[in-house]
């Protein structure tokens, strides 16, 4: 199996994912896209024509997301016409999905340049609280599948993580994201977001709140009790799609705005080649991928997948907990990420060390690539050798990925 090199990563700030309110809810989700793929140009002077495919992530391809995003966005860059493109769903997993996928086609010999990304833009308008599976009344009964901050809270409620935990696991992401931000830890990947006519769309991180304690989250009332008890027309309640298969459990109502990811638009980039090329075209590897896995779990919980998925990627990779480096788990939840901590035993220190979701936002399709990206700019920095990268992913999934500092 060859070798797919990771020759760079780029990524746009996370603007506030509020119509008329972000810094880049203005935007086109294609001129976001365009904005990552053309600064890979610009900073690496690779021919377009010789991408042999752009695997991009978007979890809600409605709107002006739809249509192949990816494809689009190349055509949006100035990509040649040979470069093409294609859009994926694995809802909150598919950047790293489509990260992985860049890769395997190089893995497999298939390909020599290819290039794994995603764009998100929550501030477009929402499709509204349907159960997945609402009009699919076999596949309700099979696998209830609430709305996920019910899961959350359900998970929190079942292993005992009271919201003291939760909450000061969302400080300390407010305070390493802050630290980060003012060390520039993010320089390195972070690009400006231009409108058209040139001026600064956004530069800057938007959504983090520097100074956020545990005891001001602690003030914050929980966001899912009405969530839970909400119908749509013949529905059940997300409440009684978790009691289908929990009929005992009193779920305690523990996450709020301030303890789960944020909402907001972004896009993010990994370029990839095979060794071959990249000699012969002056390309600089900075890391490989080493491993990748995708893991299935209970979609009635449906965000316990991140602990098995590191499993399973680490035992493909040879490799065991204590032999990375730098873990990167999104923070979808604050559950998601402490109990990943907890049933894996790691090392906080090595977790999420630039803050998560929770402080700098999570736009869906995007933040695998995102989250790939800050690993390798984390272990440059820090001189480490492996990141593992996961996250949770909707309809109870995981997919997982392992990469090696050249």
């Amino acid at each position: 199996m060859a070798d797919a090199f990771i020759i760079d990563a780029v990524r746009t700030p996370r603007g506030i994912g509020k119509q008329g309110k972000g810094g880049l809810s203005h935007l086109h989700p294609q001129h976001l896209g365009a904005t990552v793929l053309k600064a890979l140009v610009d900073r690496n002077g690779f021919e377009t024509s010789d991408v042999d495919d752009i695997v991009w992530g978007t979890s809600s391809q409605v709107s002006e997301q739809s249509g192949d995003l990816g494809r689009m966005a190349a055509l949006d860059a100035g990509y040649d016409v040979k470069a093409s493109g294609v859009t994926l769903d694995r809802f909150c997993g598919s950047g790293i999905t489509a990260t992985t996928l860049a890769g395997h086609g190089i893995m497999a010999g298939m390909e020599d340049l290819s290039i794994g990304g995603g764009t998100e833009m929550m501030s477009l308008p929402k499709k509204g609280l349907l159960p997945m599976g609402a009009n699919n009344l076999h596949l309700r009964d099979l696998h209830p599948q609430p709305h996920q901050g019910v899961c959350a809270d359900a998970i929190a409620t079942l292993e005992g993580i009271p919201r003291t935990a939760l909450d000061a696991h969302a400080a300390e992401s407010q305070a390493r994201a802050a630290r980060a931000i003012a060390e520039g830890r993010f320089d390195k990947s972070l690009i400006t977001v231009y409108n058209h006519d040139g001026t600064v769309a956004l530069d800057r991180e938007e959504f983090p709140r520097p100074g956020t304690t545990a005891e001001s989250l602690a003030a914050l009332k929980p966001s899912f009790p009405a969530v839970a008890d909400y119908r749509h027309e013949d529905n059940p309640t997300f409440r009684e799609l978790m009691a289908q298969k929990f009929p005992d459990l009193e779920i305690e109502h523990m996450h709020h705005a301030g303890n789960s990811s944020g909402v907001v638009d972004g896009a993010a980039a990994i370029l990839m080649a095979s060794a071959d090329y990249a000699k012969a075209h002056g390309l600089k590897p900075r890391a490989r991928i080493v491993a990748t896995a995708n893991m299935g779990d209970d979609p009635t919980l449906m965000l316990n997948a991140p602990v098995p998925a590191a499993l399973k990627v680490l035992a493909r990779a040879g490799l065991t907990v204590d032999d990375i480096d730098i873990f990167e788990i999104n923070e979808a939840f604050a559950v998601v990420s402490e109990k990943f901590q907890r049933d894996l035993n790691l090392d906080r220190d090595k977790v999420n060390v630039n803050g998560g979701a929770m402080a700098l936002g999570h736009p869906i399709g995007a933040t695998g690539a995102i989250l790939i990206g800050t690993a390798l700019d984390e272990l440059e920095r820090s001189d480490g050798q492996f990141g593992l990268i996961t996250m949770c992913a909707g309809g109870g999934m995981a997919p997982a990925i392992i990469i090696e500092r050249v």
